[in-house]
């Protein structure tokens, strides 16, 4: 059980919590947050269409704590002021395939956007649509995959292939006109791709990114691809806004206390109380609109905007239960046993976000082909609801203070 605890011993940062009320904020948050002065973002409701500015409802105006920070250090290379980030043009994480069954369509939400994710297996690949039939608009994800594998509309039986044509309506008569075939009665594909055993997908349905992929790939993280570590995934749909979410997972200085005896956490040379609390030492290496690299006194930290934070470390992890090493964690010497903690936070509605987790590592792998995903996520469930209470009555008092 100690390894199962590895990822607490080495990085002080865990997964957050909070609940945010849906209809106390207005303001688009993201002029505080991400973006530093003279990076200014293209997302604005002038010059995106009507289906982006659900972007700006998304998300929720929680407090950004940027606005009070001290510049970043000096070695910190500053964006140029033209840079702008472009919500509509990137990758986002949906689903762990691990997650998704292939026998019923999945409705999911990504960016306020209503998707369904289902298993095309006359093309062998997850596809992702606009959740809504053309027909009366009822949504897709509440159907079936019919006997020839396509996605069929549980309202009137309309039945839809990988690409979104219409390929059957039942009450259309054979020998009339093919009306299966107007442009209409063809439901919105959204580029999507399987990486690291997630489906990604690209949130503009215009037909001109149909090949997106040949142009621009979701984030690579090399660790996940890496047959001698460990990858097991998991998923929660939570009550809390997106970046709610990413400023908690960046805060290690919470753990030991909204945390505590639930977490490990290292301890200081002097303690002054008795969660252990102390000065930490971070700083920025590189900052721009695509992200930041970040140095804090256990190891490092990236962030890839707008969804992946991916903390590690080299530190050795004490298994402490003086047991012989199997053979497999031998192999990893303690001067190369290593640990990521990588976090894909998916933006989703007002006050409600998805996060995915991972934390490969290259010691103890045999623990995870004998003990079930459900064991590990007891654990994780339970970080995620320790400080659910605090977050919940914090962030709204101080988001009215700073209107």
């Amino acid at each position: 059980m100690d390894v199962l605890r590895a990822s607490s011993a080495i990085v002080p940062s865990y997964i957050p919590t909070t609940i945010i009320n849906k209809t106390q904020f207005t303001k688009p948050l993201f002029q505080n947050f991400l973006l530093k002065p003279g990076l200014n973002s293209s997302f604005t409701p002038l010059n995106r269409n009507i289906a982006k500015s659900r972007l700006f409802t998304t998300l929720s105006s929680s407090p950004a704590s940027t606005e009070s920070m001290e510049p970043p250090q000096p070695e910190v290379e500053p964006g140029s002021e033209q840079e702008k980030f472009d919500w509509y043009s990137e990758w986002y994480p949906v689903m762990p395939v691990c997650d998704l069954d292939k026998r019923v369509p999945h409705a999911k939400k990504v960016l306020g956007l209503d998707l369904v994710v289902w298993w095309d297996r006359n093309e062998n690949e997850w596809k992702v649509f606009d959740d809504t039939c053309p027909h009366r608009l009822a949504p897709l994800s509440e159907g079936r995959i019919d006997q020839w594998g396509r996605l069929q509309c549980v309202y009137h039986g309309w039945c839809f292939s990988g690409s979104g044509d219409c390929k059957f309506i039942p009450q259309a008569p054979p020998d009339g006109p093919p009306v299966h075939t107007f442009k209409t009665a063809c439901v919105a594909v959204y580029p999507s791709t399987v990486q690291h055993d997630i489906v990604w997908f690209w949130p503009n349905a215009d037909p001109q990114y149909k090949d997106i992929i040949m142009k621009k790939k979701p984030p690579y993280i090399p660790v996940l691809e890496d047959p001698s570590f460990t990858k097991s995934m998991g998923n929660r749909d939570i009550p809390y806004g997106y970046e709610v979410l990413i400023e908690n997972l960046m805060d290690p200085a919470h753990v030991p206390y909204a945390h505590y005896g639930i977490m490990r956490t290292r301890t200081p040379k002097m303690k002054v109380d008795r969660e252990g609390g102390r000065p930490l030492e971070m700083s920025v290496k590189k900052l721009d609109v695509n992200g930041f690299t970040g140095k804090q006194d256990w190891g490092s930290s990236i962030f890839i905007a707008p969804c992946i934070f991916h903390a590690f470390s080299d530190v050795v992890v004490d298994q402490g239960n003086g047991s012989e090493t199997s053979a497999e964690t031998k192999k990893a010497s303690p001067a190369n046993q290593k640990l990521s903690l990588i976090f894909m936070c998916v933006p989703v509605s007002p006050g409600n976000s998805r996060l995915i987790w991972t934390f490969p590592r290259n010691f103890g792998v045999w623990i995870d082909k004998i003990v079930p995903r459900w064991m590990f996520h007891i654990g994780q469930n339970l970080i995620l609801d320790s400080d659910l209470y605090l977050l919940h009555v914090e962030v709204i008092p101080i988001s009215l203070a700073e209107r």
